[in-house]
């Protein structure tokens, strides 16, 4: 691998962002498999391997993460950052109280004590969680109520506002009602993981947005083969577009980059395969 090769990269909000994005599930813990498997990772990952998951990503210029505000992945990007001597964009995705005391655990708190957290984290990108975004979208009048609001919100705190979803109608209802929104991230896979819609569809949402369109689940959490997965994403989506990985190693995330780019180059995935028993045949 040749030294910090040049990842392609894609303006989203006047800011350069490396088309692959550093997901960070397989730092805290959602498996989106089984709570067995949430408590492995959680007790697997340490700071340290943290810092060295983003390293490895930095490794090819892969200087953006995306994910919710947390003390332990924001002290990993901090020891990430000083060891490489660069800075990492954060794109923060926080939930937080509609109404008050409603909520209970990660997105307990105000949308403005929400968000002058991600401030305080370094946010550049605030992108109000799913959990949120899907709870404001009215269906019956096609719109998203209190989008003003937030990204006002957002705006005046200094950060770049966008949509966390999971339903494809945030991104054509924002885009309809104008709104001050920078990008939108929304799941994306050949599996259909997470998607409320056929994959066909959404990719006909993704084609027809206006801003670009950060993807997440490209590998439908560990269900798909890397190469499966991001071939179906790379080959899917528009140049302005991104796909968030998450990896649990700094191999697996080696893995992800260079076959990407063989992927991006129109080449075959040339990159060394795991061996079985049954594999011996083949040379």
């Amino acid at each position: 691998m040749a030294e910090d090769p040049a990842f392609p990269r894609t303006p989203v909000g006047n800011v350069s962002l490396p088309r692959l994005l550093i997901g960070t599930n397989w730092f805290l813990g959602y498996s989106h498999t089984s709570l067995a498997k949430d408590k492995l990772i959680q007790h697997l990952q340490s700071r340290e391997r943290i810092v060295a998951v983003i390293q490895a990503f930095l490794g090819y210029g892969i200087d953006a993460i995306l994910g919710p505000p947390n003390e332990q992945l924001e002290f990993a990007i901090r020891d990430a950052e000083q060891q490489a001597g660069r800075a990492v964009t954060r794109i923060y995705t926080p939930g937080f109280e509609l109404v008050p005391g409603r909520a209970a655990g990660p997105n307990s708190g105000s949308a403005e004590e929400v968000f002058d957290q991600c401030v305080a984290y370094g946010a550049r990108f605030c992108l109000p969680h799913q959990c949120v975004t899907d709870a404001l979208i009215d269906r019956r009048a096609g719109v998203i109520r209190d989008l003003d609001r937030y990204t006002r919100m957002i705006r005046e705190r200094g950060m770049i506002p966008g949509l966390s979803t999971h339903m494809p109608e945030a991104i054509t209802y924002a885009d309809q009602q104008d709104g001050d929104v920078a990008t939108y991230l929304q799941p994306y896979n050949a599996a259909g993981f997470l998607m409320q819609m056929e994959a066909d569809w959404v990719m006909r949402v993704i084609h027809h947005a206006k801003h670009p369109v950060m993807t997440i689940k490209p590998l439908a959490a560990g269900k798909l083969l890397p190469v499966v997965g991001l071939a179906f994403a790379w080959s899917t989506l528009r140049d302005c577009d991104l796909v968030t990985v998450g990896t649990t190693t700094a191999d697996e995330a080696r893995e992800c980059c260079e076959i990407s780019l063989e992927l991006l180059g129109r080449r075959a995935a040339e990159v060394e395969l795991g061996r079985t028993r049954s594999k011996g045949s083949l040379g």
